[in-house]
């Protein structure tokens, strides 16, 4: 491996593992001695990369718009087209144009050889189905789930059962044919899954659910396992 690769990999690392990353778990990444990957450390350092911590305690990289540009291997942009390509088809308008200009930043860091090879993708993504749509905007729920904001909704079961309800909007879910909302239900305490195109009516409150946002996750994960 080459120094050049073998930093890049190094950067990797220190962005993806769990943080503080010891220098044992980095030296094993990048498959060299404890002594070498110190080197590597103060390098990268040197070069104006982020990196709290020293041996004994670990490492955490903060990004920094001073470093080089992360660089991808063609089965890694193959799965970036891919999945940007399945956004904007099944994502709403918002998120469709998001996935656009998220792909047109990535292309505009990359050398011009791996530029190309975005452009030349071979895989594709088409669907045959066009996801149904609701009346109510999506990227009202998208807020309320970024906010950890409690929603009152009117919503019409598959019986066609009307209800009124104040949830707790935990995720937003892409089915096959269309999206669903996990949520905490305040009306039936506990977790429900409701589809998007059933909500009839859609009021944000003032309540967050903040504090709890985090056990709820961790609760129906639990159910989930």
């Amino acid at each position: 491996m080459s120094r050049p690769e073998r930093l890049f990999r190094l950067l990797n690392a220190l962005r993806v593992l769990p943080k503080p990353v010891t220098a044992a778990r980095l030296a094993r990444e990048t498959e060299v001695s404890d002594r070498t990957l110190y080197r590597d450390i103060e390098s990268l350092r040197a070069g104006g990369a982020l990196i709290d911590g020293a041996p004994g305690l670990g490492y955490t990289l903060t990004e920094d718009p001073a470093l080089p540009p992360q660089t991808f291997s063609r089965i890694e942009m193959e799965a970036l087209v891919v999945g940007l390509s399945d956004v904007r088809q099944r994502g709403d308008p918002q998120l469709a144009e998001a996935a656009d200009a998220a792909l047109a930043k990535i292309a505009a860091t990359l050398p011009e050889r791996l530029q190309r090879q975005i452009l030349h993708a071979t895989h594709m993504v088409y669907r045959y189905e066009t996801p149904v749509k609701g009346t109510t905007d999506i990227s009202d729920i998208r807020t309320a789930c970024w906010d950890e904001r409690a929603i009152d909704i009117d919503y019409r079961d598959a019986d066609e059962v009307q209800s009124e309800r104040r949830i707790y909007p935990l995720s937003i879910v892409y089915l096959d044919t269309g999206c669903g909302l996990l949520a905490w239900c305040c009306l039936r305490q506990d977790f429900r899954k409701f589809r998007i195109e059933r909500i009839e009516a859609f009021q944000p409150t003032n309540e967050s659910f903040r504090p709890n946002r985090v056990r709820l996750l961790r609760d129906y994960l639990a159910q989930m396992s």
